[in-house]
């Protein structure tokens, strides 16, 4: 039993590591240093990169997507440092290439559900696609790019985000090991249940299209420079 325990306690870690990198959203970040305000209070409230470039445009956008990746590779690899490698006395503690997924699922759940926010934060598909491609290049590279060419194809981001997970976690269940399979329908789980709603609108026919953002925000600086 005890064995057991050792062995999860690196799981663990990595999962509160994930979680507290996770919680620095960078779009809430962008968001304050631009207007002095919360992200909540802007579009549909979400600190994501989506929200932000709808509402302020593609550079601010672009740096909440590269904030939101860099701390996912950050917590990854901070994880892989301490628990993947075979440097340490106990064995059990080394857990592989696994910790990574482990991070990424944390890192997930800080930018889904951070605490000093009131655990209302992102959907996290900039961290999934980061986590997923860092744990396994190929399956994951696969997977984020036919969640793009869905969205470049049907123009809807909700799908091409289940899309991703979905793949990613067939993937992991026929060339991944059991544990790597079930993180991976884990943060399935997650995705979809952050894209219900905007699944719903698709179904209805009333989900904005993603070229509709930059176009939104075009209108808006027009509008903006003609009552100027």
């Amino acid at each position: 039993m005890i064995p057991v325990v050792v062995n999860f306690m690196p799981r663990l870690a990595c999962l509160v590591i994930g979680y507290f990198f996770g919680c620095l959203l960078t779009g809430e970040f962008v968001v304050r240093l631009k207007t002095g305000r919360s992200a909540s209070e802007f579009g549909s409230g979400n600190p994501g990169m989506a929200n932000v470039m709808r509402v302020f445009g593609l550079k601010p956008g672009l740096i909440v997507l590269a904030g939101d990746l860099l701390k996912t590779l950050l917590a990854c690899l901070l994880c892989l440092f301490l628990f993947g490698g075979r440097h340490l006395s106990d064995p059990h503690l080394a857990i592989g290439q696994i910790s990574c997924l482990w991070a990424g699922l944390g890192t997930v759940l800080g930018h889904n559900w951070p605490f000093w926010r009131g655990f209302s934060g992102g959907k996290g598909v900039a961290v999934t696609c980061m986590a997923i491609f860092l744990f396994a290049p190929i399956h994951g590279l696969i997977s984020d790019l036919a969640g793009m060419l869905v969205v470049l194809l049907t123009g809807y981001l909700p799908l091409g985000a289940v899309v991703i997970t979905t793949l990613f976690t067939v993937l992991c269940f026929f060339f991944c090991t059991t544990e790597a399979a079930i993180l991976a329908l884990i943060l399935a789980v997650i995705m979809f249940s952050r894209h219900v709603r905007g699944l719903i609108r698709v179904v209805r026919g009333k989900e904005e299209r993603h070229a509709q953002y930059l176009k939104i925000r075009k209108r808006r600086d027009t509008a903006t420079q003609d009552t100027q």
